[in-house]
């Protein structure tokens, strides 16, 4: 259905331009984008400042070190291989090994070392770098995904993107995978997004390819009994990330392991504007609010300003608005 200019507006729709002049250009300096760009730099800075994020198995910086993978991961059960410049998912695999030492993806699709070696060297030509450029492959232990959320995700950990503007926590949304993302939490590939309240972090609405749903299309979950354990420790995490990279706007994407709780995977100096498709709702009046705000006002404690976030964007409604 075509919506009419005016309409977005009434709505509060931040478009890409408005985005990008306005908040990335404004908040985010260029010289800080290698912080957030590179994951590696973002795993060691957040580490740094006492932000969990998922264990380091290891690093490959050459062709010559793909030739020592197999000692790289020798004793290792499950990991997850990916592109320290990598963007949108694209290069990810999520491997676990077998008893008879064979490597499987999620899907129970067998992947041989040739096949994994191949992949890192493509990793580091920067087949799925930002721009092309030569890259660094990153080896992590696997995430072991809350039991609260079982049932949620298709074959893949279901992760939480949390839009940060100088520091206030103003909009989230969960991205669950699907079959037809493969696996991936990315909306563009089919993935599921759910709204959720920055009150509470119950789901407000939820979409898959732009359509309102409301049960998972594989898992048959009903969306509406999502609930997010740890919902503050996961807003203050996300809060804390103004101050551990000095970025204005960030898009903060989280997982919630059973071991360790709320974990930051990686940051995203140019988050997207889907997130306002799955909240049913536009980021421009929350944003607005937080513009206006003092010096003082920033300076402010993590924990104090997700407590004002959960304030005064607190949905009217809760679960019973993702439509049938």
């Amino acid at each position: 259905m075509f919506i009419t200019p005016w309409r977005l507006k009434e709505r509060g729709i931040l478009g890409m331009n408005q985005r990008n002049i306005r908040y990335i250009s404004r908040y985010n300096p260029r010289r800080l984008y290698p912080l957030v760009d590179n994951k590696l730099k973002t795993k060691l800075l957040a580490q740094s400042a006492g932000i969990t994020t998922p264990g380091l198995i290891g690093t490959i910086t050459s062709q010559h070190g793909v030739s020592h993978l197999p000692e790289l991961l020798d004793g290792v059960t499950g990991f997850a291989i990916k592109p320290a410049k990598g963007s949108g998912g694209k290069g990810i695999l999520v491997l676990s090994r077998q008893a008879d030492g064979t490597l499987i993806k999620n899907s129970g699709a067998l992947v041989e070392l040739a096949d994994l070696q191949r992949h890192a060297s493509n990793i580091l030509a920067g087949l799925y770098s930002l721009g092309g450029s030569p890259d660094n492959v990153i080896i992590e232990e696997l995430i072991e995904f809350d039991p609260q959320l079982d049932g949620f995700s298709f074959e893949g950990v279901p992760d939480i993107r949390v839009i940060v503007c100088r520091g206030y926590p103003v909009m989230a949304m969960m991205r669950l995978s699907t079959r037809s993302s493969d696996g991936k939490a990315n909306l563009h590939q089919g993935a599921v997004g759910v709204g959720l309240d920055i009150a509470t972090g119950r789901p407000l609405n939820a979409v898959q390819n732009g359509n309102p749903v409301r049960i998972h299309p594989d898992t048959g979950a009903d969306l509406t009994a999502l609930q997010i354990p740890q919902w503050d420790t996961l807003l203050e995490l996300a809060a804390r990330c103004y101050e551990v990279t000095g970025l204005g706007y960030l898009g903060t994407d989280m997982v919630l392991d059973r071991r360790y709780g709320p974990m930051l995977l990686e940051l995203n100096a140019r988050p997207g504007l889907t997130i306002q498709v799955a909240n049913n709702t536009g980021l421009l009046p929350r944003l607005r609010k937080i513009d206006a705000l003092s010096g003082a006002d920033i300076a402010l404690p993590a924990a104090e300003r997700v407590a004002r976030s959960r304030e005064w964007f607190a949905a009217d409604t809760m679960a019973d608005a993702v439509p049938a």
